[in-house]
């Protein structure tokens, strides 16, 4: 928007001008057009801006959709039985699900049964759950320039649940220096544990780098239900540790 029409803006346009005002309007309008500095509200800020994006946005809470009311497992497979396609598309998204185990319950449980950290070359690096409460120390240590990809282990029982995802923050010397947010998917109930990978990733290298970091990760789903969340501490050194 040109500062003519931040001036033009400032102007009433329910009472006429007197003609000197009119005539003070214009040449303010004019000097303003052609970089003068016009009407002092032609230096007033805009009425609106775009705020700035909010990193956190995992906190904040979203606008709601009203999906409708959440129904059991059972309740599912008995709508609509008599359609064939629909119940041969429900089966295929429920999978073997043992409905004796699902009950009536309607809100899904989600156990977040092991994580890991794989990097090539190296043994498997294993995350001990669940974490216990105000833990210090280093929970693990990184080589600096090493690629890694982060497992996964979880049981999923009682519903499905819609839109798991794992959130990590991370930060150095009190500084927000990365955050990462994965969706993992939708999963039906199961006896079997589900495994997810993440992609592969590099950790950062260089005399910066190198040091000690504190994190939180969560795992969350649609309903903003949060089903694990840990605060950590980690290393990221020049050599991988001794593993003897």
């Amino acid at each position: 928007m040109s500062s003519a029409v931040k001036a033009m803006s400032c102007s009433s346009k329910d009472i006429p001008a007197a003609p000197e005002e009119a005539a003070a309007a214009k040449n303010n309008a004019a000097a303003a057009e052609h970089g003068g500095d016009g009407d002092k509200c032609a230096d007033a800020p805009p009425h609106c801006h775009e705020d700035e994006e909010d990193d956190d946005d995992e906190e904040k809470v979203p606008k709601v959709i009203d999906l409708g009311p959440r129904v059991s497992i059972k309740d599912q497979l008995e709508k609509d039985k008599d359609d064939e396609s629909l119940r041969r598309w429900k089966e295929q998204l429920l999978g073997s699900v043992d409905l004796n185990s699902v009950g009536e319950t309607l809100e899904p449980d989600v156990k977040i049964m092991s994580l890991s950290i794989l990097s090539p070359g190296r043994p498997d690096i294993f995350l001990p759950l669940p974490v216990e409460p105000n833990a210090k120390g280093v929970w693990f240590t990184l080589k600096e320039g090493s690629p890694y990809r982060l497992k996964f282990t979880f049981s999923v029982s009682n519903n499905i649940v819609s839109g798991l995802r794992y959130t990590n923050t991370v930060w150095k010397t009190g500084i927000k220096v990365d955050k990462n947010k994965e969706m993992l998917g939708t999963f039906s109930p199961q006896l079997e544990p589900y495994t997810y990978l993440t992609p592969e990733d590099t950790t950062p290298s260089g005399m910066f780098a190198r040091g000690s970091y504190s994190a939180r990760t969560k795992f969350l789903d649609d309903d903003r239900k949060c089903y694990l969340e840990i605060n950590y501490t980690f290393d990221i050194r020049r050599e991988w540790p001794s593993t003897s």
